[in-house]
C-alpha cells in the first residue's frame, strides 16, 4: 500500500476539533467527548445546508450520517483544517468521494456493524409481505378481524419460492444465509461473482444479469448502493420483468426504486405486496403506499439496534484515533485514498 504524504495523514497537534451532525448513543458522545474538542448536535435534527457547511468551516474532523448529503460544492466550501470525513455508517453515496480525494480529505466509514440487522429486517419483511402480516396486523388493531375462517388472509408459502437479490455484499449474503433455512431457492446479482465456494456455501445461483434473475424470482430484495448507475433502475419496464404476485423488498436505498413505476405496479395486481424500509423522500413516505393493505412501510429502521449504533460509533471513534495518530483508519474507504 502506498505512503501517504503529510496533506492527507498527520499527527494532529493537540486535540482533533469534531463536529458530529446527528446525536450518538450517550456513551459514544461521552466517550468523544473525553478524547477529541466535539461539537455536538444536541437537537438530532438533520443540519440544513447551511449549518452543514458553517460546521465543516473550521474543523479537523466531520462526523456525518446517511441524512448528510456531503456534495462537491460542500467539500470545495469547507475550511482548510478539514482533513477527515468519519462517516457514521456502512454506505457513502451520501459523500462526494471524488470531491475529497481532489481535496486530500480523507473518508472513513463504519462496515460490518449493521450487516445481520439489516438482513434480519429484510427477512422479517421477506416472510411477512407473502404471509400478508401487515394486513392482518391492521385488520386486528381496527376490531375488524372476524375469526378465523379456513379461506381467511390467505398468503403465500415461502418454501420452494425464489429469492432474488441484488446486491451480494455482507449484507445479501446475510440474508442468503438466512432465507436458505426457510426453504428458498437463492439467486443473486453482483458486480463481481462470489467464489464458488461461496455461492456453494449459501446454495446461490449466479445470475449475470439483473433482468434474467427479476423475471426468475417470487421475491426480489435489494441490496445494492445508489449509484449514478442504480439509481431509478428498478423502472416500469424491469417491473414488467416480474412474475405476477411477486413481491419486492427494499432496504437498501430509496432511489433505487422508481417509486411511481411501484405504486402502478401495486395498483394493478402486478405484484401481491412490497416491503419498504426506505424512501426516495425521507421522511415523507407517499400515501398510496401507505394505504396499500399490504404494503410494509417501516421507518428506515434496517439498522436500528442499540448494539449495532454502539458498534459503529466505536468505530468512527477508532477511525478518527489512528488518523490523528499519523496511522491508517482501519476503515479508510479505498475510493478516497490519497496517493
Amino acid at each position: 500500500m502506498p505512503e501517504y504524504d503529510d496533506t492527507a495523514t498527520r499527527r494532529v497537534s493537540g486535540t482533533p476539533k469534531i463536529a458530529v451532525t446527528r446525536a450518538l448513543m450517550p456513551d459514544i458522545e461521552v466517550r468523544m467527548g473525553e478524547l477529541f474538542d466535539a461539537q455536538f448536535n444536541s437537537s438530532d435534527a438533520p443540519l440544513s445546508r447551511e449549518q452543514l457547511s458553517a460546521a465543516m468551516q473550521d474543523i479537523d474532523v466531520l462526523v456525518p450520517t446517511v441524512t448528510d448529503r456531503i456534495d462537491r460544492a460542500l467539500i470545495e466550501s469547507a475550511g482548510s483544517r478539514l482533513k477527515l470525513i468519519a462517516s457514521f455508517g456502512a454506505g457513502t453515496d451520501h459523500i462526494d468521494l471524488a470531491a475529497a480525494r481532489d481535496r486530500k480529505i480523507m473518508v472513513t466509514n463504519t462496515p460490518g456493524v449493521f450487516t445481520d440487522d439489516t438482513a434480519d429486517l429484510a427477512m422479517q419483511m421477506i416472510i411477512g409481505v407473502p404471509r400478508r402480516v401487515r394486513e392482518g396486523i391492521s385488520l386486528v388493531r381496527k376490531h375488524k378481524w372476524t375469526g378465523w375462517a379456513p379461506s381467511g388472509l390467505l398468503g403465500r408459502q415461502l418454501g420452494g419460492k425464489t429469492l432474488g437479490i441484488i446486491g451480494m455484499g455482507r449484507i445479501g449474503q446475510a440474508v442468503a444465509h438466512r432465507a436458505r433455512a426457510f426453504g428458498l431457492k437463492i439467486v443473486y446479482h453482483n458486480r463481481h461473482r462470489l467464489p464458488l465456494a461461496v455461492e456453494t456455501m449459501l446454495g446461490a445461483e449466479f445470475y449475470g444479469h439483473e433482468d434474467d434473475l427479476i423475471a426468475a424470482s417470487d421475491i426480489v430484495t435489494l441490496h445494492c448502493p445508489a449509484t449514478e448507475k442504480t439509481i431509478g433502475f428498478y423502472d416500469e419496464r424491469r417491473f414488467a420483468l416480474m412474475k405476477d404476485g411477486a413481491c419486492l423488498i427494499n432496504t437498501a436505498r430509496g432511489d433505487l426504486v422508481d417509486q411511481e413505476a411501484l405504486i402502478a405496479a401495486l395498483n394493478d395486481g402486478k405484484l401481491i405486496g412490497a416491503g419498504l424500509d426506505v424512501y426516495p423522500d425521507e421522511p415523507a413516505v407517499d400515501q398510496r403506499l401507505l394505504d396499500h393493505p399490504n404494503v410494509m412501510t417501516l421507518p428506515h429502521i434496517g439498522s436500528a439496534t442499540v448494539e449495532g449504533r454502539e458498534a459503529s460509533g466505536a468505530k468512527v471513534i477508532a477511525n478518527i484515533r489512528f488518523w490523528a495518530d499519523g496511522h491508517r483508519p482501519p476503515d479508510q474507504v479505498l475510493d478516497a485514498l490519497i496517493i
